[in-house]
């Protein structure tokens, strides 16, 4: 007889909100102890207590925006402004100053930055379209961003690129592509380059959003029309599940020992005046990578 299929896991639901009251969450990351959220609605960037006790460390006019930190001994914060179409970075002054103008490359609003901590690059994507302004959607790229903040194209054709995050030993970078329920892997030349575009994952009826990485090599992706954030390996195996009651935008592993899941959640379309956006904190097995 024919092996039969494993079911599929159980949705597992999440624990109650850490935190309350954001407009829409994004972009969250553990850095140097702390978790760090994006409210892009209200234009700042929190820090979040264990208590789950908000922090404005800065504030972003900007729709989107997103950030990462540059490698020690750097360790410089930058932050994605999408609505200016700029790489801003964070000097020891506390100063948000232009850091790479990205409007050469494409003049549309930009999304997620991840970065290289081997080699200190930083990749940044654009969606292709103003998907505020009501644009008819095209298709997105991937530029890279050297230390130096000179900026040039390195992956282009893909449908909404989200989230994205480096593999540990600085040789793959993966992002989500919403519009094509998948999530696709390039890996990293010595200069930065993306070559050898490859499919990582396919995970139909799914919009993979935020992703974050774990010592297993899975992906955590978070996926907002689904209210749900997905565990799956490399080739598309769905091994976890965990339901929401509101779309979930971003996930971030971290916490003191890397197994709590950060998930940012808020009603879509947001509401108008409404604040829906919540942090959730789930614990999990596997560390972060």
């Amino acid at each position: 007889m024919p092996d039969t299929p494993a079911p599929a896991p159980a949705p597992a639901p999440a624990p109650p909100p850490l935190l309350t009251g954001l407009v829409l969450g994004e972009s969250p990351r553990w850095h140097d102890g702390r978790l760090w959220v994006c409210d892009w609605g209200a234009q700042e960037l929190l820090t979040v207590d264990a208590d789950g006790s908000p922090t404005v460390v800065e504030r972003v006019p900007s729709f989107p925006f997103c950030i990462d930190w540059l490698p020690a001994p750097d360790g410089r914060l930058l932050v994605v402004a999408g609505g200016d179409r700029r790489l801003l970075r964070r000097e020891a002054d506390g100063r948000l100053a232009p850091f790479a103008d990205l409007r050469p490359v494409r003049d549309r609003p930009w999304n997620e930055v991840a970065v290289d901590r081997r080699r200190g690059n930083a990749y940044v994507n654009c969606i292709g379209f103003d998907l505020m302004g009501g644009e008819t959607p095209g298709p997105g790229l991937i530029a890279l961003v050297t230390p130096a903040g000179a900026v040039r194209p390195v992956a282009a054709g893909l449908a909404f690129p989200n989230g994205m995050a480096v593999a540990g030993d600085g040789t793959t970078l993966i992002v989500a592509e919403s519009y094509a329920g998948r999530l696709t892997a390039f890996t990293i030349a010595p200069d930065g380059g993306l070559t050898d575009r490859r499919v990582w994952a396919a995970v139909p009826g799914s919009a993979p959003d935020g992703i974050s990485l774990d010592a297993e090599g899975a992906v955590w992706f978070a996926d907002v029309p689904g209210r749900c954030c997905v565990r799956v390996r490399e080739g598309g195996e769905v091994v976890q599940r965990i339901t929401l009651d509101r779309g979930c935008f971003s996930c971030a592993l971290g916490g003191p020992d890397g197994r709590t899941l950060f998930l940012t959640a808020a009603e879509w379309p947001t509401p108008e005046g409404a604040r829906t956006g919540q942090v959730l904190a789930v614990p999990v097995d596997v560390p972060a990578a």
